[in-house]
């Protein structure tokens, strides 16, 4: 049987994909996570909302346990989380779990490592290339409702897909998401 010690011990791993390094992409993937998360779209994420995305995730969270950790961040009278209240449990549980990751020289470089670290999610099969089936399968599991369109699907991969080989190499993500970037 663990000791208490053993029991409150810190995650001390340090994930590169889990904070960004550049904030105007990590503030996106925080909006479009939130969006996410709120299923109904009514601008809060409710203890039941976020426990359902965590369970679609794979991260089966118990419903006590996250009310005890995100409602302190909920501000009185409202019914879940803002984005600014998600966006201040982010930077707590950063601060707390992954603070001082600095591990990577020079800004271009830690663009590029997350940019890896991202593209790695959507290449399932580790060929060094996005398909239409494993952008679908992401898409599915993050409960994206164009997950269920593989016609929606090809079409994403075509407004992409430079070189016209019907897949998206590394080099397409990095021109991709550098336009999402200069947008945001």
């Amino acid at each position: 049987m663990a000791s208490n010690g053993e029991k409150n011990k810190k995650v001390t791993s340090k994930s590169p994909s889990f904070s960004l390094r550049s904030p105007s992409l990590n503030a996106l993937r925080l909006q479009r996570i939130f969006d996410l998360f709120d299923h109904n779209g009514d601008g809060f994420i409710t203890l039941e909302e976020l426990s359902q995305a965590l369970s679609r995730l794979g991260l089966n969270a118990n419903l006590s346990d996250l009310k005890s950790t995100v409602e302190s961040y909920i501000q009185p009278g409202n019914t879940g989380l803002n984005f600014e209240d998600f966006s201040s449990l982010h930077k707590t549980l950063d601060d707390c779990f992954f603070a001082g990751d600095d591990d990577l020289s020079s800004p271009a470089a830690a663009d590029e490592s997350d940019l890896a670290e991202a593209f790695k999610v959507f290449d399932e099969n580790g060929d060094g290339f996005i398909c239409a089936r494993e952008l679908q399968a992401v898409l599915k599991k993050l409960g994206l409702p164009e997950g269920g369109e593989m016609e929606r699907v090809e079409r994403m991969i075509i407004s992409v897909d430079r070189n016209k080989d019907g897949r998206v190499d590394f080099f397409e993500f990095k021109n991709m998401m550098r336009t999402v970037k200069q947008i945001s």
